[in-house]
């Protein structure tokens, strides 16, 4: 009969896809047994929402059964998120990412994406939350269908954020008049995010997505300087103006020692709503533009959509209320690819190799 060393040294030929080492010696096999030619195993992944989740599976169950004397495999596929070792002891508690959404420019669509990845990430089993930093445009109450919730403070003093569909939500929106301007100073909006990071009730997370403003300004400094960030996600639009505002955005977090997981390209083409024949209405190229000026990596390219907006309008992001749409699976994809970016960070970069910058 096969032997629990036999299906092990099986297992070690399959290489996981982005870490490029056996699943063994990432110790992603945990809990085999092998009884009467029957094999059960814990296959742990590095994040729920793996891309090629199914690829892996099917390349265990088919090295497994080459052993002799294996009758049937039995499969537990699991995920065990990795936390970025530089929070240890650093706010929020309990948050095991923080990943950054951000834009050179205003209008790209980067609040959607945001909220839009946040909600693909809990679809697929992870503990997400959504933190609205854009103190000055809070569309997160709206798009996320809480826009009517008042947080209130616990026995210890802490914020209870919002939640809907799976995903934790705090915002100004839920603490300001919807209709009056926010003029604040920089000792000001750094107070806001601080008391965020700090005051909020986020519980466990394994990644905490933040909504930044566009541009480069007080907030982004504020957040870089004060906790560590696995990564950030740039979202742009095919327009060569759009791209010559990534440069911006990039030069801000290479400065702040912020790794760039790769960049989302939004309104990549129209999808017509009769024919649903996806039209280019944009120049095209900005991937191998991303790629040759800064060596940015494409996540995804979400193409223009009416329904994007009435679903953000609505409240029901449109992986959830168009789920089979061609918007809706490029934006689960997308989030996949940025979880699988941060689990290579996590399992490549050392906890001291980026530090805090100071200004």
């Amino acid at each position: 009969m096969a032997t629990k060393d036999e299906v092990l040294k099986a297992l070690s030929t399959c290489i996981e896809p982005e870490l490029h080492k056996d699943i063994v010696t990432l110790g992603m096999v945990q809990n085999l047994v092998v009884e009467a030619g029957v094999v059960t195993f814990d296959y742990v992944l590095t994040t729920p929402a793996c891309p090629l989740k199914g690829m892996m599976q099917l390349e265990a169950e088919e090295a497994i059964k080459k052993v002799a004397g294996v009758k049937s495999v039995k499969i537990n596929m699991t995920a065990s998120v990795k936390k970025d070792a530089r929070l240890e002891n650093i706010l929020p508690p309990g948050i095991k990412n923080l990943i950054a959404v951000a834009a050179g420019k205003g209008g790209v669509g980067k609040s959607t994406v945001a909220s839009n990845l946040a909600v693909s990430l809990a679809l697929d089993g992870a503990r997400v939350g959504l933190m609205d930093a854009d103190i000055y445009g809070p569309n997160q109450p709206q798009m996320m269908g809480v826009s009517g919730y008042k947080p209130m403070a616990d026995a210890d003093n802490k914020i209870q954020p919002a939640e809907n569909y799976g995903v934790k939500v705090m915002s100004m929106g839920f603490l300001m008049d919807p209709d009056a301007p926010v003029i604040w100073r920089g000792p000001m909006l750094h107070g806001a995010i601080t008391q965020f990071l700090k005051d909020v009730k986020w519980g466990e997370l394994d990644y905490l997505i933040l909504d930044l403003p566009p541009g480069t300004g007080d907030v982004q400094l504020t957040l870089c300087q004060t906790v560590p960030i696995a990564g950030s996600v740039i979202v742009t639009t095919p327009q060569s103006i759009a791209l010559s505002d990534v440069r911006k955005a990039v030069a801000m977090f290479k400065k702040l020692n912020v790794p760039i997981l790769g960049a989302i390209e939004n309104m990549s083409g129209f999808v017509c709503p009769h024919c649903s024949k996806e039209s280019k209405i944009f120049a095209e190229g900005s991937a191998a533009a991303l790629k040759k000026n800064w060596g940015i990596d494409l996540l995804g390219a979400i193409p223009l959509d009416p329904k994007i907006g009435q679903a953000s309008e609505d409240g029901k992001p449109i992986v959830l209320s168009h789920p089979d749409s061609a918007p809706a699976k490029a934006l689960r994809e997308a989030a996949r690819k940025v979880a699988a970016q941060v689990s290579i960070r996590n399992a490549t970069v050392k906890p001291l190799e980026i530090k805090l910058v100071k200004a």
